[in-house]
């Protein structure tokens, strides 16, 4: 095993020299650029879904629920294989059962549980972009009219808020947070193995995507990018079903927050004619704690990038010249 690693250190380590070698002139050939990005996005979690069984990534995609992301980045190549960029986005997604089409299979039960939620997304990540076809071009720094493929892997940080519609007696609904209400028991004292969750998260955004060089200096792109996160309660769904009673010890017999965490904790009464759903009691499941919620987006972006003057002034030099006679 050591000699298997001992001889991919040597080969990683020649590839690195070589492109070192290749690009030899970093700081003549590092560029800044920035540029804006937009487009749909869409929420994968315990929430909504397609018919039969609820699966991973875009198995339950809702189209019809697509929102929309935009944001801004600034980016550093100090080699033309190599973006590193800093991005920052906001956004919004949701999901609801209701919106389930009911086929008689297993996608029956989510559609019967009847929750919904929708929340605002603000996230900042840190990237790598790959550019494999770069090494391949007879002059790399030439960009325009090229097609380059790439791959983007990283690391950020985002904030979500969930909330649901609360019906009042008088018929009107209002957008309620949901982490207060503490829907599946988080953080009560009778309910130790639940604990709060946060706000703020990390993720790990991944993708692909195309550029294309209009000019040396703008750039158009399409890329899609997945989130893979770290906890279940963007949609405030994940474990299972909790007392009513236990809201009104927590909260208070009369209170309106033990009002509100009873109805949106349990919304399937609403699709039952104000009856809960047999299956829906103390200790039923309510999500699927074994799977995070994730989030992904389609973007077009379009970059600018900054002119390095101390190659162009370079390039004038050498194109102006002038031929002078020998000294003596």
């Amino acid at each position: 095993m050591k000699t298997k690693l001992n001889s991919l250190k040597k080969a990683f380590s020649i590839v690195v020299i070589l492109l070192l070698l290749q690009q030899s002139n970093l700081s003549a050939q590092a560029k800044l650029e920035y540029g804006f990005m937009y487009g749909p996005s869409n929420f994968l979690g315990d929430l909504g879904g397609n018919a039969g069984k609820g699966g991973a990534f875009l198995k339950d995609n809702m189209i019809s629920l697509t929102r929309f992301m935009s944001g801004a980045y600034i980016g550093f190549s100090p080699f033309e294989f190599l973006n590193i960029k800093i991005s920052a986005s906001i956004g919004k997604v949701d999901a609801a059962d209701s919106l389930i089409t009911g086929k008689g299979g297993l996608e029956e039960a989510r559609k019967a549980r009847n929750q919904h939620f929708r929340s605002a997304i603000k996230e900042a990540y840190l990237s790598a972009e790959i550019y494999p076809t770069a090494l391949l071009e007879y002059d790399a720094n030439d960009v325009i009219y090229k097609v380059r493929p790439y791959a983007l892997l990283g690391i950020g940080v985002f904030q979500f808020k969930p909330q649901a519609q609360f019906v009042k007696n008088d018929g009107s609904k209002e957008w309620t947070d949901l982490k207060p209400l503490r829907t599946e028991g988080q953080g009560m004292p009778n309910h130790p193995d639940k604990k709060e969750y946060n706000l703020t998260e990390i993720n790990i955004p991944y993708g692909i995507g195309v550029k294309y060089f209009v000019t040396q200096d703008f750039a158009v792109s399409f890329e899609i990018v997945n989130r893979k996160t770290f906890t279940d309660y963007i949609d405030d769904v994940s474990t299972d079903y909790i007392a009513n009673e236990d809201f009104y010890a927590y909260f208070g017999q009369n209170s309106d927050l033990a009002a509100k965490a009873v109805q949106m904790a349990n919304k399937s009464a609403f699709a039952n004619g104000g009856n809960y759903r047999p299956g829906f009691g103390i200790g039923a499941k309510r999500g699927t704690a074994t799977n995070n919620d994730a989030y992904y987006s389609s973007s077009v972006k379009v970059s600018i990038r900054l002119k390095n003057e101390s190659k162009s002034k370079e390039k004038r030099t050498r194109g102006t010249g002038s031929i002078r006679c020998p000294k003596i």
